[in-house]
């Protein structure tokens, strides 16, 4: 039985979630993703832009993906249409009952030096197999497809940590085009200099880049438009702030670069859709 275009198993709450799509034409994700779950990604056919923290990689297919929690991240086009992917969300609590060793060997990938890791053939049907089951055990409901699908993710999270830690880095990683590569450092330097005042003139005159090939060519190999990714990247640093600090929400904004207390509050609420009082305050209730 053929599978079904897209599929989905469990929620944001669950320790662990399902989301598979295969789909045809281009596509860019329009949501921006910054959340608190681990994501295993795994590319089954195309090619994908794969933007994560200040860094575009070019994602083929047979390549794993690891995004940690709290990390800015967006697929993009690469101008090669239909892909198929899969993506494992996983929740701490997921680790919670597994001894100390496993759960650090699970967890390994996410905190480790690559991002992305690349599958010889033979690995691909090592993991594309239990990938498979799972979607169709998701897609059938057979009686204890639940079992399955928990056994199958197991399996591709275990598949998963052991590549990593035997992975030596290659070509994939490295042959974004230079083009990319001056994204990649424009995001970088903004990463680095987000409490300073950032404009779109001004960092096309650092990078010596007219403001409109700056903006068409951020947009294109990142997902995220200039000023979006400004706002995101100090969002993410007034998060740590309100989560590690007893600052004042106001000088909370300053300190990641807005001169605008009601901008910050505007942009806030857009990336974590909660205002930054709410959110200081149900992560003081989870403590």
């Amino acid at each position: 039985m053929a599978l079904n275009q897209e599929l989905r198993y469990g929620n944001a709450s669950d320790p662990f979630s399902v989301e598979y799509n295969r789909r045809k034409g281009h596509f860019s994700m329009s949501e921006d993703h910054m959340h608190k779950h681990y994501e295993l990604y795994y590319l089954f056919g195309g090619e994908r832009f794969y933007f994560i923290k200040d860094r575009v990689y070019r994602v083929r297919s047979g390549d794993l993906v690891f995004i940690p929690g709290n990390e800015v991240h967006k697929t993009s086009d690469t101008g090669v249409p239909n892909h198929e992917r899969i993506v494992i969300y996983v929740n701490e609590s997921y680790f919670e009952p597994l001894p100390r060793d496993e759960a650090k060997l699970l967890l390994a990938p996410f905190h480790g030096p690559h991002r992305v890791v690349h599958l010889p053939d033979q690995d691909k049907l090592r993991i594309e197999q239990p990938l498979y089951e799972m979607l169709r055990e998701i897609q059938d409901e057979s009686p204890g497809y639940r079992m399955a699908v928990r056994h199958a993710a197991g399996q591709a999270l275990l598949f998963a940590a052991r590549q990593s830690a035997a992975y030596k880095q290659g070509a994939p990683e490295d042959t974004v085009s230079p083009a990319a590569a001056r994204m990649n450092d424009i995001a970088s330097y903004i990463s680095e200099h987000y409490r300073e005042p950032l404009t779109l003139s001004g960092l096309s005159e650092r990078f010596y880049l007219s403001p409109s090939h700056l903006s068409r060519s951020f947009k294109k190999y990142t997902g995220f438009g200039l000023i979006e990714y400004i706002g995101i990247t100090r969002i993410k640093e007034a998060q740590r702030l309100l989560r590690e600090s007893d600052e004042r929400i106001i000088r909370v904004s300053e300190d990641v670069g807005f001169e605008n207390f009601s901008h910050f509050e505007k942009v806030f609420k857009s990336v974590t859709r909660m205002s930054a009082r709410s959110y200081r305050a149900g992560f003081r209730r989870r403590e």
